[in-house]
């Protein structure tokens, strides 16, 4: 009865102690602008011009020419005349965000797409006139396999003649390039957390606003976009699917750069133990990568009705051995009592 009694106090210890749109797809990761040169986020909805396709990805094998097709909409009344602008660009953050380099004198420190880029020429764009302007680009016969990545803009031309940057309201294209050859892919998980209101845990009290926090690193050389899918687990039943970076175009990660998602985890219920398992894959190899998260939601009032438990049980057991002792000395005296009566009455005899 002692042993059964402990085991029951043991499992409510066990039980207390888990208390304890934007028009740009956000596929860049977070890196270093050169030295002096400015960077900022791509305007690409104005009210002049539009633009299409948003981003395109190329493949050109060294030594050979080919165009990006890019559309510039004059969504004006008046005619423009657009000056087209040739960027490299870093990332801007590990949420995506690109960062334009501005500065027409300065390239990426890596992976530079504009030095690949012919320039071009003012072009006049009528009234609601959509037009085709096709970027050329060329790459060499030495350029080393792997991604580069650059981004044409086009703005109002600057008709003052000063050779300052155009800083003026603009539409632009991002082009990622692949080159074949021997590259490096290696992509790196290096977090898979479930958080709740943006704080890591693996113990909750409420299943609401739970999500999986993902992050990546690109120790390659070649832009990665990794895909998967997350599956929520109680016991051996599936109780909720996500697909991750499924929709195209899909999310990239740079090389020498990271890149975080969060997916969002639904349909846990408010009391159990829920496994949170995720495959990802990568690469032209597919390269394959599994993890695995335990997650508790135990509810405030389950903790207060353990915490109650434990009180009673220790009590309950508390007051279960001093009475075995009690019972004991008993016992003992009651023996001890009569061998003393014993022995005086031999005497007598």
């Amino acid at each position: 009865m002692i042993k059964q009694t402990l085991r029951v106090a043991l499992f409510a210890t066990v039980l207390c102690g888990l208390v304890a749109t934007s028009s740009v797809s956000p596929v860049f990761a977070a890196t270093t602008a050169p030295a002096k040169a400015k960077t900022t986020p791509p305007n690409t909805s104005t009210n002049t011009l539009k633009i299409s396709p948003i981003r395109t990805e190329v493949t050109i094998i060294a030594g050979q020419t080919s165009t990006v097709k890019t559309i510039v909409t004059n969504i004006t009344g008046s005619p423009i005349v657009v000056e087209p602008i040739e960027n490299d660009f870093v990332a801007g953050d590990e949420n995506g965000t690109p960062a334009l380099i501005l500065d027409q004198n300065s390239y990426a420190p890596t992976h530079s797409l504009k030095r690949f880029m012919v320039p071009l020429k003012n072009v006049t764009i009528n009234p609601g006139e959509a037009k085709e302007i096709p970027v050329t680009i060329t790459v060499p016969k030495n350029a080393q396999a792997g991604g580069y990545f650059g981004a044409v803009r086009f703005a109002p031309a600057n008709t003052s003649g000063s050779q300052q940057v155009n800083l003026s309201p603009s539409v632009a294209s991002l082009i990622l390039l692949t080159v074949p050859g021997p590259t490096t892919e290696q992509l790196n998980l290096t977090n898979f957390d479930i958080q709740q209101d943006g704080s890591s845990g693996s113990n909750f009290r409420t299943p609401e606003n739970l999500q999986a926090f993902i992050r990546f690193e690109n120790k390659g050389n070649v832009q990665q976009a990794p895909v998967g899918q997350i599956n929520v687990k109680k016991g051996s039943k599936v109780v909720y699917t996500a697909d991750f970076n499924q929709t195209d175009p899909k999310a990239n990660v740079l090389p020498d750069s990271a890149r975080r998602w969060t997916v969002p985890l639904k349909k846990l219920g408010k009391f159990g133990k829920y496994t949170v398992s995720a495959t990802f894959t990568y690469g032209s190899k597919n390269e394959s990568i599994d993890v695995t998260k335990t997650v508790w939601i135990v509810p405030t009032t389950y903790i207060y009705a353990g915490i109650i438990a434990i009180v009673v049980l220790v009590a309950i057991v508390g007051g279960f051995i001093l009475f075995l002792k009690g019972y004991k000395r008993r016992l003992l005296g009651g023996s001890s009592r009569s061998g003393r009566g014993g022995r005086n009455n031999y005497r007598r005899r």
